[in-house]
């Protein structure tokens, strides 16, 4: 948690904003419509704030760089550069200094503007999104800090387009927790959003599975083989400190956690076979909600935890099933399919995604939650398999199996915009996204 303070704190200290402009309350793209199609934008490289600027680089590397990061959302045409009427050696990046119609002329609807001053030991960064329709300023920012901040500047601005335009400040502070085998050893690693800064979180050298983060991104619940039974750890994910709290003969599996972080969901198989439990993380006290002969695995809270989803067999094949927070009025949920497993409530509330068998490879379907027919959003020869939906509920992360590789992908929540996270020869899976963690 230290390495997240002081991004907080750097953040706070470097990050410093002003003459911060945006037409407040308003939210221009409707990203959840079903006509929903990919808004055109402009990025030009940014300009020196100071005549005599020596580095030729940054002016590409800006533009280049918001570009991608814009791109990355799914919501965003990024313009070819190539296109541009305007001349950029005269522009500026005021709407004073832009010709709008140049911008309208090749079909943009919206453009980012900028400009920088470094000195060695400080940057200063200025960003500037324009409606281009309108002929008018959306948002303006002002960054200052090192040298070594400017990524974080500008996912920092992208964040602000998001929030100005769809109400949604993004998920560039968000990571993915997944297993990555290595031989015949499996490791939990975290990545980025965008694919950067991967990073291995247990070292065991055995098989180590289902990450779930907590409510507040501080601690992660994985089942690991490390001392020979596959047992629940707890760990905090700023010193590294790890915890054992179930440790029960036979399998132990964490499903998801309480909003507060005090409950956490079990699959237990201490009572002859998989059963789902609630256990009260201070004090280890155990609540049973599933009493069958069949096996229950994979529990998940509804975002107002009322209500479990879950996997039994209770029909003679793997199905999802819903019951009461209390174990109660069970009913199935699932009824296409001989095999539908792996099911993630979405933070919407509305939806449930899930695995399912179809010719034999497994795909994945998202259906609402108080039943009907479901909605596939994967096909093709790979199996892709462990949705998990990102905390604004606008796309789901799963791992990927075919052809000879292995991959964990994201998508929009309605199967669009795939595009690959990692890689391995080895197998990735059980993909789980963290909250905001900023």
């Amino acid at each position: 948690m230290q390495e997240l303070k002081r991004l907080a704190v750097l953040t706070l200290v470097l990050l410093v904003l002003s003459g911060a402009e945006r037409v407040s309350g308003k939210v221009y793209i409707d990203i959840d419509s079903p006509s929903f199609q990919k808004f055109p934008i402009a990025v030009t490289d940014f300009k020196p704030l100071r005549p005599g600027q020596a580095n030729i680089d940054m002016p590409v590397w800006f533009s280049d760089t918001l570009g991608r990061s814009l791109a990355l959302t799914g919501y965003f045409h990024v313009l070819d550069k190539r296109a541009f009427l305007e001349d950029q050696a005269q522009a500026g990046i005021t709407a004073e200094g832009t010709r709008f119609p140049d911008w309208v002329t090749i079909g943009a609807e919206y453009l980012v503007k900028g400009g920088f001053q470094e000195d060695g030991r400080e940057l200063i960064t200025e960003f500037r999104l324009f409606d281009v329709v309108k002929g008018e300023l959306v948002v303006g920012k002002r960054y200052s800090g090192k040298p070594d901040d400017k990524n974080r500047m500008v996912i920092q601005f992208a964040s602000e387009i998001l929030q100005a335009l769809t109400g949604e400040a993004g998920l560039f502070d968000t990571r993915i927790a997944f297993v990555k085998k290595s031989g015949s050893s499996a490791d939990i690693h975290t990545i980025n959003f965008d694919g950067s800064d991967l990073r291995k979180i247990t070292n065991y050298r055995t098989l180590t599975l289902s990450p779930r983060w907590s409510p507040d991104g501080r601690t992660l619940a994985f089942t690991s083989y490390k001392d020979g039974n596959p047992d629940v750890y707890l760990r905090d994910m700023a010193s590294g400190a790890t915890q054992k709290i179930v440790s029960y003969a036979g399998l132990n599996l964490p499903g998801s956690w309480s909003r507060d972080g005090g409950r956490l969901l079990l699959a237990l198989s201490r009572d002859g076979n998989q059963e789902i439990y609630d256990m009260n993380v201070g004090n280890r006290l155990l609540q049973r909600l599933t009493r069958d002969f069949s096996i229950d695995v994979s529990p998940v809270r509804s975002p107002d935890e009322r209500r479990i989803a879950f996997v039994s067999n209770r029909g003679g094949s793997p199905q999802i099933y819903i019951m009461d927070a209390d174990g109660g009025n069970v009913r199935r949920l699932t009824y296409e399919g001989n095999y539908n497993t792996s099911p993630a409530w979405s933070p919407r509330g509305k939806k449930i995604a899930y695995e399912g068998s179809v010719n034999g490879h497994f795909q994945i379907f998202i259906i609402d939650a108080e039943g009907g027919s479901p909605q596939q959003l994967t096909f093709g020869g790979s199996s892709h398999e462990s949705p998990s939906w990102s905390p604004d509920g606008r796309y789901l992360a799963c791992s990927a199996h075919g052809y000879g590789r292995s991959r964990i992908e994201i998508m929009s929540a309605n199967g669009q915009n795939v595009r690959g996270l990692h890689e391995g020869n080895e197998g990735c899976q059980s993909p789980f996204w963290s909250p905001h963690l900023r």
